[in-house]
């Protein structure tokens, strides 16, 4: 019995990693290019998994239960990324199902299960947390009612309030405490992708029907840009001062975080979107495929759900999450992509 006992203590003394993989992409990523746009930066899953988990051993000394790893894909089904990932040592991978509209469904709920799953199953003494999301505050407190303490571990920002990156304050608030990933582990993980494939780039030219060599003719309306042109760096024009909007201002509160005066949005604001907008699209434009060109010039002003989640997020890491809630940064955001693409077809 007394045995039984000990093995059962050695079991909770241990910890369990949590992640959610959009969240901690779209930091790493966006660190090492400048933007979410995964096809922008590869990740190295290997030595990214392994660097946390020595992290969290580095500061607890304790040994690791698994790594429970979240992301969306189609209908839920494992792409050969997820099984990459899946193979890695002591890594589930847990998948939530891209909606019609782009949106992640299922993998908040599917976390905070495992939390207080792992927490009520008394394997865990010690959580850590991958996140920034505030939904994920009430599965924080059952599973430290349960007994296991909740570390939130993040990409240090040394501007924000908090120490860590697009953390919601009422998550970190819950939790017991912060802790971060080093730049080193992120800067060995996440590594941008550098230059246009040629041998890519002949081939997308025969899929548009499109000649890398020629590029005397001149540019019409209905011309998709070859992978050459895609690399040229257009003459910014300037953009026209647009005249801000009186609103109501989202404010959570305290502090004065809302913009001040009559208007909603100060120029400022406005040219960080724009400047945002426009490097979204050059990033895309340098990664993309001429028929994936042609799909979206045909659905404009329509963009892909992925555009524009890469548009809201990397806006987010300058401007703050809940600023990208306001429908003026959305406009220029998503104006701001178009007319990039305009200057260069």
């Amino acid at each position: 019995m007394e045995a039984h006992h000990q093995y059962y203590r050695s079991m909770m003394n241990q910890t369990a990693i949590f992640i959610d993989a959009g969240f901690l992409l779209s930091l790493g990523g966006h660190r090492a290019a400048g933007t979410t746009l995964r096809s922008a930066f590869t990740t190295h899953y290997e030595a990214l998994v392994r660097g946390i988990v020595q992290t969290v051993k580095k500061n607890t000394g304790l040994n690791n239960l698994r790594v429970y790893w979240y992301d969306a894909s189609k209908d839920g089904l494992f792409t050969e990324q997820h099984k990459r990932i899946g193979l890695i040592p002591c890594v589930k991978v847990r998948l939530g199902r891209i909606s019609y509209n782009g949106e992640q469904k299922g993998v908040d709920l599917r976390l905070a299960l495992d939390l207080v799953g792992v927490a009520r199953n008394r394997s865990a003494s010690i959580a850590y947390l991958v996140s920034g999301d505030d939904d994920l505050a009430e599965a924080v407190e059952e599973a430290q009612d349960l007994g296991m303490k909740v570390v939130l571990l993040g990409v240090a920002k040394s501007d924000s309030r908090l120490g860590v990156a697009s953390v919601a304050e009422h998550l970190a608030l819950t939790a017991d405490y912060i802790e971060t990933i080093s730049d080193q582990l992120l800067d060995s993980a996440f590594t941008k992708v550098l230059e246009w494939d040629k041998n890519h780039s002949a081939k997308t030219s025969l899929i548009a029907n499109a000649s890398t060599a020629d590029q005397s003719k001149p540019a019409v309306k209905s011309f998709v840009p070859t992978p050459a042109v895609m690399a040229q760096k257009p003459v910014s024009k300037p953009i026209p001062d647009r005249d801000s909007e009186p609103s109501v201002v989202y404010s959570s509160g305290g502090e004065g975080s809302g913009y001040q005066g009559s208007a909603a949005y100060e120029q400022k604001e406005l040219k960080v979107a724009e400047e945002i907008g426009a490097k979204v699209a050059e990033s895309w434009l340098a990664f993309t495929t001429q028929s994936d060109v042609l799909e979206l010039v045909a659905d404009k002003p329509q963009l892909p759900p992925e555009i524009d989640r890469t548009l809201l997020k990397d806006c987010a890491q300058v401007l703050g999450e809940w600023k990208t809630d306001q429908q003026t940064i959305r406009r220029t955001l998503r104006g701001a992509f178009w007319e990039y693409l305009d200057r260069i077809m």
